[in-house]
Order: structure tokens, then sequence, then C-alpha cells
């Protein structure tokens, strides 16, 4: 009894202490004693979630808390019209009438719905179990790291961007409470509370993404904004469904009770779509791109930690629930689809943001279609997916921010050279890169198994989005992998002024994603695997093999020993320099050459993103009607069907 109540202790420590710091960092002045919050709240985050971690596993099973939860009912529907009042203040003053409609039409029949009293009993409202601990590592780890390394990123960002009114008091306290709205939507079971936290973090994006109060960032935080919304309200009437019509009130009540009810695909499906929406699938996906006009940390969090892992959070939830049905055949096509389509548009890309936001967006396909299959091996796929991309690319997207500040730019292109000119910033991101897709890093390690699964499945179309999808990763990342350690003569070392802070969390996000390469066995067999027993409610056996873990080690070894070896071979002899062929008599130095015509030429290297084939004007707006027509068509046949 006692070790039960430390555990709600700390959850309730977690859902409610970011909101707690988030305040006090709002009113703190810029300066050390932000810092110093900043600091110690991500301090208390991390710990309390790994002493969870251990308190959790040390209980050995899943554990629910709190059956009476009247007061806090109360509580948050007051919170919901006030976050419903928010979104009425922006759009009247920005003259965005959709949002109030949307915004209403989602918060409204809750709050009815709680006040008439027809809202389902029976339940205990939180939830810990393995996957909730997985979610938590992801939220409270990286999303700590990044609001650390925000500390440093955005003192730098108005110092660079001194046009745009410093409000970083108020962007720092965003980030927490955003992972406080995390915590709680993980942690909930009860649909009311999760779709409370849902509605939160799509306030938090919007907040965050029009932080700059630019036209661009005004427009692109609105169009996130009406999308979530439009899934909010989808989340909405899945409530209003289940309690009234089926009575229930809990999302594992909801899935258990999938297996023998066929009106379990009403709520099931609605919930599907407000998932799809908050995940940035096709077609969807344009809200996250525009996310990148924000600070770096937006986009960090937004990628990896926050809002678009709790839309695949929900799809894992709600996996054995789309196994066989059209629901799951409607988030397998979107979600294959946006895996292929999301990696073509991504190679027409320079922008670093950009590669990383389609490649966000491409990889949440893939863990998407793995969640509407809903076998075994294809969630485990999924949710390894989940955290080795959380890890990967908010490293990846920390290391962007850290080279446009100390360069001026994120173009892959300015990127040349940057081994020789910021070898430390370049380290970290070759191995965010080769984190992304190279073996034997996790990435790649969880695509073999979602193939697997596909193959089980006998979805053939979805084997062929995922050939053709990762074969065009390969694009992407080598051509940005081959300009980071291509190097001109004479290249120069810029000075580092990366912050102590940045520095901090990107050298640990550099660290997490070599450790899960070597650790993900250990990882899957304590949290990924009893997560899959306790879904699926039989003993699932290791997915990978001792033999592939072999192979993989011996993979891992080789990426450290060669370059080792090529040190020692190369020990004590004079470097020789070798002039590259130009189409002309090389001037010397690489850069300059002597045409045929006896004229001085300047050289430029650049890669071909070949627009003309994968450009957004070629695909993009066919790809979104492409997906429209599927999701509608689908969600029409999955309702029409039940009802």
């Amino acid at each position: 009894m006692g070790e039960m109540v430390v555990i709600m202790e700390m959850i309730a420590t977690l859902m409610v202490f970011p909101f707690l710091a988030a305040l006090l960092i709002a009113l703190a002045k810029p300066g050390k004693l932000r810092d110093g919050l900043i600091y110690c709240s991500s301090f208390v985050i991390v710990a309390t979630v790994l002493l969870l971690c251990v308190s959790s596993l040390q209980g050995g099973g899943t554990q629910s808390y709190l059956l009476e939860t009247q007061m806090l009912d109360e509580f948050f529907m007051v919170v919901e019209l006030g976050l419903m009042g928010l979104v009425f203040y922006y759009g009247i003053r920005y003259k965005r009438w959709i949002v109030l409609l949307l915004s209403a039409a989602g918060t409204l029949p809750v709050v009815w719905m709680e006040a008439a009293g027809l809202s389902a009993e029976g339940g205990e409202h939180i939830l810990v179990d393995h996957l909730t601990l997985i979610m938590c590592l992801v939220v409270g780890i990286v999303g700590a790291l990044i609001c650390v390394y925000a500390v440093g990123y955005i003192k730098d960002y108005h110092k660079h961007h001194t046009e745009y009114k410093d409000r970083s008091s108020f962007f720092l306290s965003m980030l927490f409470v955003f992972m406080g709205a995390m915590f709680g939507l993980i942690f909930s079971s009860n649909l009311t509370w999760i779709y409370f936290f849902w509605e939160i973090t799509t306030l938090c994006s919007f907040l965050l993404i029009g932080y700059t109060q630019t036209e661009e960032a005004v427009n692109n935080s609105f169009r996130a904004l009406w999308m979530n919304l439009l899934g909010g309200m989808g989340f909405s009437f899945a409530i209003l469904y289940s309690s009234i019509a089926l009575h229930i009130a809990n999302l594992q009540d909801l899935v258990a009770a999938s297996a023998g009810n066929g009106a379990v695909i009403v709520p099931v499906t609605l919930l599907a779509f407000a998932a799809l929406t908050k995940s940035a699938q096709m077609p969807f996906s344009r809200w996250l791109l525009g996310a990148m006009v924000a600070p770096t940390p937006t986009s960090a969090l937004l990628h990896s930690a926050t809002m678009v892992k709790a839309g695949v959070y929900l799809l894992i939830r709600l996996a054995p629930s789309l196994h066989g049905n059209l629901v799951g055949v409607m988030v397998t096509c979107i979600g294959g689809f946006t895996f292929f389509a999301a990696s073509l548009l991504a190679i027409s890309q320079s922008d670093g943001k950009k590669v990383l936001a389609y490649s966000t967006i491409s990889n949440l396909g893939l863990i998407t279609a793995c969640a509407g299959v809903g076998l075994q091996e294809a969630v485990w796929a999924a949710t390894l997916l989940l955290v080795f991309h959380a890890v990967s690319k908010s490293l990846l997207f920390l290391s962007v921010g850290a080279v446009e500040n100390s360069t001026g730019s994120r173009n892959i292109e300015d990127m040349h050279g940057l081994i020789v000119r910021l070898p430390k910033l370049a380290f970290v991101m070759i191995v965010g890169i080769c984190g992304m897709f190279l073996a034997p890093f996790g990435m790649l390690i969880s695509k073999w198994a979602a193939l697997k699964a596909f193959v089980d499945s006998k979805s053939v179309w979805l084997v062929v989005f995922l050939v053709f999808g990762s074969a065009s990763t390969l694009f992407y990342w080598g051509k940005w992998l081959g300009k980071l350690v291509a190097v001109i003569h004479r290249s120069e070392q810029l000075k580092d002024t990366v912050r102590k802070s940045e520095k901090c969390s990107l050298y640990t996000l550099t660290f997490l994603v070599i450790a899960l390469c070597i650790l993900f066995p250990v990882f899957s067999g304590v949290f990924v695997e009893p997560f899959l027993s306790q879904m699926f409610n039989t003993t699932v056996v290791a997915l990978i093999s001792g033999s592939d873990i072999n192979a993989m080690l011996l993979m891992l070894c080789m990426i450290v020993i060669l370059p080792v070896m090529v040190n020692l071979l190369t020990f004590g002899k004079e470097n020789k320099m070798v002039i590259s062929y130009m189409a002309g008599v090389n001037r010397g130095d690489d850069r300059t050459f002597v045409d045929s015509f006896g004229q001085e030429k300047s050289m430029y290297l650049a890669n071909w993103y070949m627009d003309e084939y994968f450009g957004e004007k070629k695909l993009l707006k066919p790809s979104l009607v492409l997906a429209s027509a599927i999701m509608v068509i689908l969600m029409i046949l999955a309702i029409g069907g039940a009802i």
C-alpha cells in the first residue's frame, strides 16, 4: 500500500509540477534566476521519471489509480471552457472564424455531457503500464533536454533576430506546459481526461508556432490550430458515443470491448481520425511543415517528444481494435502512403528543418501503418520506432538550430565541410543522421521488423510503400551526410559559439542514440515485450534472435574499429594534398579553375534535389487530395458499416 502511495505521488508530481514550473518561469525575468529555475525543474522531472520507472517495474505490472474524481472533473470542465475562451479571443482578434466553430463543436458537447451527468461511470482515471513508462521516458528525458537546450538557444536567437520581440520567458514556460500536458495525457485512462490534455497540447502548439508574431507565423499557427481542433472534434464525438451509447468511459475498456461489439468501431474510427490529425498524417501534414517557422526548440518538442507522439501513442493503444477491420485499413493506408509520399518530398528539400519535418511526417506514417496492422510484431516495431525516432530526431533538430545560430544558415548546402568548420556539431549531427537510416541503429532495425509484420499480414501494398519509401530516404540522408564530410582545401575552423546548456543537451542525446543502439534488446525485454504480452494476453517471445543481435554487434564494432584502424595505419605519415579534377586546370585551391578559353571560373559543388520530379509543386497537392479521398471514403464505410 505504501509503495502505491509513493507511485501516485510521483505521478501527481509529473502531472502538476511542470505547470507550476511554467508559471514561475513566465514570471521570472531573463537572467540567472530564470535559467536556474529551468535547470532545476528539468532535473526534478528527469529524476521523478526515472524513480517512477524503477518503482513501477519493481511493482511488477499494471497499476490503476483514482476511482473518485468528481472535484477534478469539475475543475477540468472549467479549464476546458477557459481554453475555449482563449481560442475565441485569438480567433476574433485575427478574424479566423473557423476556429471558433471547431472549438465550440469540440468543447461544448463534452461539457454538456459532464454537466448533465451523462458521462459513463466506472474504472480508474490513471493507468501506469509499460507503454506509459516508455512514453514517460521519452517525454521526461527528451523534453527536459530540449528545455535545457532552449536556455542558451533563445538568447542567441534574439541576438541574431532583433526584429522579433523578446518574449523568451513566455516561450520557455510554454515548453513546460507542453510537457505537463503530455504527462497528463499518457497517464490518463479516462477518455474525457485524455481529451482535456489533448486540447492543451493543441493550444500550446498554436502559441509556440506563432511566437514571432509575423504574418507567416500567425498563418501557420492558425493552420495547426484548426486542423488539430478538427481532430479534437472527432475525439469529442467519440467520447459522447462511448459514454451515452456504449456506457464506456475508459480507453482500455473501449479497446477490450471491440472484440465482440461492432458498434465500438464508431468511436474507434473517430479516435483514429483524431490521432491522424495530431500525428500530421496526410492530408493534415501541412500544419507540421508550417511549425518550422518557430524557434528550433519548438520544432524539436513538437516532432520528437510531445505533439505528434500523442497521436501515434493513441494509435498504439488502439492497435488491437484496428486489426482486421476497415478502420485498420484506413490507418494503414494513410500511414503507408504518408511514409512513401513524404519520403519522396523530402528529397527535393535543401532547408535542414524542412527535411527533418518531412522525415518526421514520413516516419510517423510508418509508425501509424504498424499500429494499423495490429499484429504483435507490428506494434513492437511501432513502439521502438517511436522511441528511436524521438531521440534521433530531437538530436538533429537541436544540432540544426545550433548550426543556424553559429553560421547564420540552416541550408544543407551551407553545411559543406562542417566536419572541419564546426567538428563537434558535425559529429553529433552525423550520429543523428546515422541513427535515422544506417545499420545497426534502431530505426533500421525497427523498419526490418515492420517489413516482417507487413509480409506476415499479407499487405503487399504496405511492403511496396515500405521498400520504396525506405529507399528514398537514402537520397536525402546520403546527400546531407555527404555535405558534412566533403571538405574543400583550406577550409577554416569557425569559432564554436554553442553555449554550455546546448552542448549538455546535444552530447546527452548523442550518448542516448548510441546507447539505444547497443541496449535496444534490453530495452525491448524490459519495456516493450511485457507491454505486448499484456495487450495481446499472450506470452511474447523475443522478436530479434540471438544471431541477429550478434550481426548487429559486429556491425557496431566495425563502425568503431574502422576509423581507429585508419588512424593507426596513417599515424606519423604526412598528409598528401590531392587536387580534384575540375573540368579544367585546377588553380590549386580546389575553388577555381581555368577553362578551355583560358578564363578563370569559380567552382561550386551542389547536391541535385530533383525538384522537377519530387518537388512540392509536383507531388504535395496530388498527395493531399489522394489521402483526403482515401480517408473520407474509408471513414464513411467504417462508420456506416458499424451503424
